[in-house]
């Protein structure tokens, strides 16, 4: 969490202390909406981002002048602070000054870009400053850990992601038409087939059952799955006709909730982040009237 967001929680916190010697209810009221208000997370981002925009102020003063450019100390410190990660020396006077030159160079192409309005229509730009502002939100989601209740109803809904699916072994040869391929087969069961096909016949180990349809087409993961074990036969896939000859199957296993707690949890979490991020951003975009042109 960013010293802001530590800062605004903490003051949060002891502002939502009730006096013990108060026992009004207004106060308590304004008490309980003050907690609920400390726990938004959009409440969280918009105060961080008012704490940003002041400490950018007060680095970064406005200028009276837009032709007045101003390298402050605390900017100067700056890149003296990130001038060597490890921190085994400072930058020497000139190493410092050419840093700052490369700033208000930076700086001058940046208002002069401004004024012209090249910034406006460029999806870099946008892209950049709103990637931005989603870090700020997503930084400000906090999202405990799940509990017993939460991680069981999230993982039975789920769980064919944990799943172990069945497992395939086949060799097949290159893709060819149909004609070709029925040659094939007959000198594969008459084992006349050329060195070549020999060498361009692969095997595939170990495929999961549910990639079949993706890879190869519906129709060859069917045929597949109904082949007897160790014989030949032709099958057509997305790319063309194939000698197939299935080798080995591996059942599937359900997987258990003991078994794969922590990544289940992980995995509640960060869907949990982002869920709570984009109704943040979703808050936001209730201020806005969107028109789709016809």
């Amino acid at each position: 969490m960013s010293n802001a967001a530590q800062t605004f929680e903490s003051a949060s916190a002891r502002s939502n202390q009730q006096d013990g010697n108060s026992s009004s209810p207004a106060r308590s009221s304004s008490v309980t909406a003050l907690r609920g208000l400390s726990r938004e997370p959009l409440l969280h981002f918009l105060v961080l981002g008012s704490l940003i925009f002041a400490a950018d102020a007060i680095i970064h003063p406005p200028a009276k002048d837009e032709k007045v450019i101003t390298v402050t100390k605390a900017m100067r410190q700056s890149f003296i602070d990130t001038f060597d990660e490890d921190k085994q020396r400072t930058p020497s006077e000139a190493e410092l000054q050419k840093m700052v030159e490369a700033w208000v160079a930076s700086e001058i192409l940046y208002r002069e870009g401004k004024t012209l309005g090249v910034d406006r229509g460029d999806e870099m730009i946008r892209d950049r400053v709103a990637f931005k502002l989603q870090y700020l939100i997503f930084d400000q989601v906090r999202v405990p850990q799940p509990s017993e209740e939460q991680l069981r109803a999230w993982f039975a809904d789920n769980h064919a992601r944990f799943d172990e699916p069945e497992r395939v072994s086949f060799l097949m040869t290159p893709p060819s038409d149909e004609a070709t391929a029925r040659r094939y087969l007959d000198d594969i069961r008459e084992q006349r087939e050329s060195e070549e096909l020999h060498d361009q016949t692969r095997a595939v180990l170990d495929r999961p059952v549910p990639s079949l349809a993706a890879g190869f087409g519906d129709g060859f993961s069917d045929g597949l799955l109904k082949a007897p074990l160790q014989e030949w036969t032709l099958l057509q896939s997305k790319d063309g006709w194939h000698v197939v000859r299935l080798d080995a199957r591996t059942p599937g296993a359900p997987a258990k909730l003991e078994d794969i707690r922590a990544e289940a949890a992980k995995i509640w979490h960060t869907e949990e982040t982002r869920k709570r991020a984009w109704e943040a951003v979703s808050r936001l975009k209730a201020n806005y009237t969107i028109r789709y042109e016809p």
